[in-house]
């Protein structure tokens, strides 16, 4: 099992010969050049310490008159 799970669609942003450029908009590939973050190519290789994981939501603070008849 993969680090995020099994169904991963391949993009640039994840992939071993990648490099982020410094704007965000590009990614720098190895094999292929510059090329759109989620762009994949042959060569994909999946390289999970790239993934950065989504940030858990805040809860919503409650008052104690939200769980009041």
């Amino acid at each position: 099992m993969k680090l995020f799970g099994n169904k991963i669609d391949p993009c640039c942003c994840y992939c071993e010969f990648s490099v982020p450029s410094h704007d965000d908009q590009m990614v720098f590939c190895q094999k292929r050049g510059i090329v759109a973050p989620y762009f994949s190519c042959r060569h994909y290789q999946y390289a999970p310490l790239k993934r950065v994981p989504r940030r858990n939501q805040a809860l919503p603070n409650y008052d104690p008159e939200d769980f009041s008849l």
